[in-house]
């Protein structure tokens, strides 16, 4: 039995987080001992207990955009003593045999690792252009605190590589795998929302924040749909704290085009099969590249058309003209082009969403997930 420590960034269930909670949930137990930690309380710790999986809280040493102001710099140099102690103290009982930190935001796994002389892989969920100075440095760290590093794509990986060209050696791929009882169909109505049969669903899951596309749709659908009052768009999710104002801008834009009684915004739900129950259209229009886009593949497990943007990770996941269609970024006439196309042929929406859902299940299916990150764990720590 070997213990591996994970060490994540946050206890919510968004992308990252269901990743790790999907890994952890289906890692062969008679191999792998897990200890997580996690820097706060969250819906993912109650789900982690229920698999009877032993959560820490102690900082992480989360990066964020302030943290160079003298202040904070204080606290952050006070939490990596807090968290080296706590960490020190968890080894003593479990003697780890591998640290895993996912996402780059967490620092506290690559220096304890590299202080106490354990094997890290690094798990990369982002694709990070700017600011152009984090987005040198994270390569470099990469290369001289991770002995493996796992990307979530090949868009991901090559975001690092092109940057550091010493990563391509100990860097590989490993697509999220999908929970395949998302497909499980709790049979909610469109009118159990407030909506009409008749109506065209479009749906939007993900933070409210400024490269998830929000205004990109809103924009479109006032420039070209406004006169369908059966087309209606579903946002699910909620703003990252402190970046409330997100939100704040899509309710004025929302209020100054009156689009009350077309677009429904409600809170994040870490169960979306009633969503995808009453969606027509899944969207993901990402502004920027985003390293994978589970958000696509769990639509196409619940057999729905995806429409996303042609960059990053999504593009190895949604086929275009087949399961979806990828668009350019921030056009609005090549969204509105896609959008009507699905729009008024449901044959194809049944068609796309019905390749798609064989398409997750073939590529992205759990047992692969777990099964890949098996393999690398053996390739650290060689069970006896």
């Amino acid at each position: 039995m070997k213990n591996i420590l994970f060490i994540h960034q946050s206890a919510e269930l968004y992308g990252s987080d269901k990743t790790l909670l999907l890994l952890l949930k289906n890692l062969d137990k008679t191999l792998y001992h897990p200890v997580v930690v996690l820097p706060n309380n969250g819906p993912l710790i109650q789900e982690l207990e229920k698999e009877n999986i032993k959560v820490v809280i102690a900082p992480v040493l989360k990066l964020y955009r302030k943290i160079f102001s003298p202040k904070n710099l204080f606290h952050f140099l006070l939490d990596i003593k807090k968290g080296i102690s706590i960490l020190d103290d968890l080894n003593k009982q479990y003697h780890f045999d591998l640290i895993y930190s996912n996402t780059l935001a967490v620092l506290l796994g690559m220096l304890f690792a590299k202080k106490r002389k354990i094997k890290h892989l690094w798990h990369v969920h982002e694709i990070i252009v700017h600011p152009k100075i984090i987005a040198s440095t994270f390569p470099k760290l990469l290369n001289k605190y991770a002995d493996l590093i796992v990307c979530n794509s090949l868009a991901t990986k090559k975001n690092l590589v092109d940057r550091k060209k010493e990563l391509a050696n100990k860097t590989t791929v490993i697509y999220n795998g999908i929970n395949e009882t998302i497909s499980e169909m709790s049979l909610a109505k469109k009118e159990d929302f407030g909506f009409t049969n008749k109506d065209i669903i479009i749906t939007l899951v993900g933070r409210i924040s400024r490269l998830k596309g929000h205004n990109w749709l809103l924009t479109t659908l006032v420039k070209h749909f406004s006169s369908n009052t059966n087309i209606k768009v579903v946002f699910v999710g909620s703003p990252v704290p402190g970046q409330e104002f997100y939100a704040s801008e899509i309710d004025q834009f929302i209020t100054e085009n009156q689009l009350q009684e077309t677009v429904k915004i409600l809170p994040f739900t870490k169960n979306l099969s009633q969503i995808w129950d009453i969606t027509d259209i899944a969207l993901m229009p990402s502004t920027e590249a985003e390293s994978f886009g589970l958000v696509a593949a769990e639509a196409m497990l619940a057999k729905k058309p995806v429409i996303a943007s042609n960059h990053g990770g999504v593009t190895e996941i949604v086929v275009n003209n087949k399961t979806g269609f990828l668009v350019e970024p921030n056009n609005v006439e090549a969204l509105s082009l896609a959008l009507n196309n699905l729009i008024v042929n449901p044959e194809m929406r049944k068609e796309f969403g019905e390749k798609g859902y064989q398409r997750v299940i073939q590529e992205f299916s759990v047992e692969k997930y777990a099964k890949n990150f098996e393999a690398a764990f053996s390739k650290l720590i060689p069970q006896e």
